[in-house]
């Protein structure tokens, strides 16, 4: 009786052991894919960040270009009025600027944070409202507080409020501001 129970044994062992043995790789194999899952799934959010930041990086670095040139060239304008010197040439050179202005300001209100959103729609309204002033100076029909020295003073400080927003668009590329 006893070698029969210890042959049924050995015969049950023998014939379980492939299922067994199966069932532990096949969860085995199941752990594995889902790690591997998970770890791609974390590399592609990382690739999507890394991404998403050279998309707002590029978009920053455009708009704070043109911006740049859009308030060099009103400012160039506002001395060509000072000086009774506007020509058709610098009307067309500080409208392209504008518009260069206008075009990256699109783009950038669909890449944008909305940190930064706040920022360049405040800087883009005191461009806005800067341009008329100096466009009703040209014309000579200025504002009453829209003399050449007024307005000068107005671009000076549209410096400090790109520095501003320069630094709010650091900070969201999360980039060091150094102050």
């Amino acid at each position: 009786m006893i070698g029969l129970t210890a042959a049924l044994v050995g015969v049950a062992g023998t014939l379980s052991a492939p299922v067994l043995s199966q069932r532990l790789m096949a969860r085995v194999q199941r752990d594995q894919f889902a790690r591997q899952q998970q770890v791609e799934e974390a590399q592609w959010i990382r690739e999507r960040h890394v991404a998403e930041l050279d998309r707002r990086r590029d978009c920053y670095v455009s708009v704070n270009a043109v911006l740049r040139q859009y308030r060099t060239h009103l400012m160039k304008f506002l001395w060509l009025i000072h000086k009774g010197e506007v020509t058709p040439e610098a009307r067309e050179v500080l409208e392209e600027a504008r518009q260069a202005h206008h075009a990256a300001f699109a783009e950038a209100q669909m890449i944008a944070s909305a940190p930064v959103l706040v920022e360049l729609d405040g800087m883009t309204m005191a461009l806005s409202e800067t341009y008329r002033r100096t466009m009703c100076l040209e014309e000579g029909n200025p504002d009453p507080d829209g003399s050449f020295d007024e307005i000068r003073a107005e671009i000076r400080q549209l410096w400090r409020r790109w520095e501003g927003m320069r630094d709010v668009m650091r900070a969201d590329l999360m980039v060091d501001t150094g102050r």
